[in-house]
């Protein structure tokens, strides 16, 4: 069986994520095309070679060049629903999507219908959560399984103000789920990221016997001294 392992004591976002699984073996143009489905238009998506402490490694890159409007949950699970991607991805994609919404309704004490996604609903988001699932999927990685999560520390700036790490958002998805702090002084886990690894992984525990096949190794755009933004992704049997 395929399984995927993520180690995550760097942190998790996104579109480390996803840059990740394009390190691992995915094609940017097969990405691409997959994108277009969605019929959302205003941005571009490539993958650009970068390194962290001295080790190759991948960074994704989304532009966005038109004004974007704030979503609410119903007007993503419509994009996704009425998309042409493959039934699997849509249905998990519109899971996680829930899941992200029930926490910050949660947070912010409202329905779940009236989130308003801020920075987490963003475009660049939307291309994150369905580009991973649909990444997972074209791998054929039946199994997803995780490292403890480093949310660094310190505090961080989101929409509603300057809160502690890990944001609101991040603590409420990241229940049940191990993680600690770090001396890094920045946010290291994003709620994207969270949500990513709260629905789809089946474990959260040391690195589990396997035959490693491909290593996906990606990095961020952020540079802290001393700490190496490095994100590793192990597929394998």
């Amino acid at each position: 069986m395929k399984i995927a392992y993520l180690d995550c004591s760097n942190g998790i976002s996104g579109d480390m994520f996803l840059a990740a699984l394009l390190d691992a073996g995915l094609n940017i143009n097969d990405l691409r095309r997959e994108l277009a489905k969605l019929s959302v238009s205003g941005y571009s998506v490539s993958l650009k070679k970068s390194r962290a402490g001295g080790v190759r490694t991948s960074r994704l890159v989304v532009k966005v060049n038109r004004p974007q409007y704030l979503r609410h949950l119903p007007d993503i699970r419509r994009i996704i629903s009425k998309s042409a991607l493959a039934p699997a991805v849509k249905k998990r994609a519109a899971r996680i999507f829930t899941r992200l919404a029930r926490a910050e309704a949660k947070v912010h004490g409202c329905k779940i219908n009236e989130v308003h996604f801020h920075e987490i609903g963003a475009l660049d988001t939307i291309i994150d959560i369905v580009g991973v699932v649909w990444g997972l999927h074209q791998l054929g990685i039946k199994k997803l399984f995780c490292s403890p999560v480093n949310v660094g520390s310190g505090t961080v700036k989101i929409a509603h103000g300057i809160f502690p790490v890990p944001a609101p958002a991040t603590a409420e998805l990241l229940k049940n789920i191990p993680y600690y702090q770090s001396a890094v002084k920045q946010e290291l886990a994003t709620p994207t990221g969270a949500v990513l690894i709260a629905e789809l992984s089946s474990g959260f525990e040391p690195w589990p016997k396997m035959a490693v096949e491909s290593i996906g190794q990606s990095s961020g755009s952020r540079q802290v001294p001393g700490h190496v933004n490095l994100f590793r992704l192990l597929i394998g049997k």
